[in-house]
């Protein structure tokens, strides 16, 4: 890069950062006015594996922008990575240097996604919660009754995966493992006590994610969490897709094909609680943080429904490849060994 254009992309990233709020408060002149916490808007992006760190990237036509490269080159402050994006509100940040790649792109700045190692979308979440039997059907095949209030439970971050990522099938604990494909949404804003109609303005975006089961530790108990909770058993990503480009979550196509065949297929119009729902509850039990996770349930069509004797189904096992997928939010491949 010249000395001209290096010098004319920072005037340019400079004066849309100003517009945006400038950068952090840590690097701001003592006394100037701190940048304002807002979710990042109009925007695809990619949580990034950097060695033992991680680093955030955003979907172009053109490749993936290395944001912390861009930032490096323009002298401008940028997220460290997703959660720093969303947990201190830098989406005025992102935009400003956003907008000044685009002013002025430069192929440099740009990432080949077919060579990129994801991370989880997110990795510090303060909560991942979990939404059980939220479609009718699903929660008939099951046998279970028609939930009258959300039934919610947990996993932990050991859990968290990414696009193309593997799961180690932990086979010392359990053998009956399956798949559940869910849209997630992810928190954007502080928010509690809030209404049904207010929900959706504290969410910052939407992703792909497999709630993956070990159904024979699940069912060990009363409680869900052992077999929910092993290592890997949250894949999400490959992207988050931010909540302005998704008009309506609860018209998505979902599909689950598990070694090329569709063993899932239906639509989040078919939820008991919508996402409004899930969150307007939630928040009036916990506070949620920017940051959190929270998966929606999944339809009809896993293995645990099927209708033969447990012991007589094809239960997943090492080598077998599952795609998720949610209509807009990309596929979520991940392999088991």
């Amino acid at each position: 890069m010249t000395g001209d254009r290096r010098d004319f992309l920072a005037m340019t990233a400079a004066g849309l950062a100003a517009m945006a709020g400038g950068a952090q408060a840590a690097e701001r002149p003592r006394g100037a006015t701190p940048q304002p916490f807002a979710m990042p808007r109009d925007m695809v992006l990619i949580n990034l594996r950097r060695g033992a760190g991680y680093g955030l990237g955003v979907k172009r036509k053109e490749g993936v922008l290395d944001v912390s490269a861009a930032g490096t080159a323009l002298g401008l402050p940028v997220p460290a990575d997703m959660d720093d994006l969303l947990q201190n509100g830098r989406g005025p940040m992102l935009r400003a240097l956003v907008d000044a790649v685009d002013a002025a792109p430069d192929p440099r700045l740009m990432l080949d996604e077919a060579k990129i190692d994801f991370a989880p979308v997110v990795t510090r979440p303060e909560k991942i919660i979990m939404m059980g039997f939220n479609y009718k059907h699903h929660a008939e095949e099951t046998g279970t009754p028609i939930p009258k209030n959300p039934p919610l439970f947990n996993k932990y971050n050991n859990a968290l995966n990414h696009h193309g990522g593997t799961i180690k099938l932990p086979v010392q604990a359990a053998r009956e493992f399956d798949y559940e494909t869910e849209l997630v949404m992810v928190i954007g804003r502080e928010c509690r006590d809030v209404s049904e109609a207010e929900a959706l303005d504290y969410v910052a975006g939407y992703s792909t994610g497999n709630d993956f089961s070990a159904r024979d530790l699940q069912t060990l108990t009363s409680q869900f969490m052992i077999g929910k909770t092993s290592d890997g058993f949250a894949p999400l990503g490959p992207y988050l897709v931010t909540a302005d480009r998704v008009p309506d979550p609860n018209n998505l196509k979902l599909t689950t094909v598990v070694n090329g065949k569709i063993r899932q297929d239906w639509n989040t119009n078919d939820m008991i609680f919508n996402c409004r729902q899930l969150i307007s509850f939630a928040s009036k039990v916990m506070t949620l943080k920017p940051g959190d996770i929270f998966y929606t349930g999944t339809p009809q069509g896993v293995i645990f429904g099927e209708k033969i004797p447990r012991a007589e189904r094809a239960w997943l096992k090492a080598g077998d490849e599952i795609v998720s997928s949610l209509e807009g939010l990309g596929e979520l491949r991940f392999r088991l060994s």
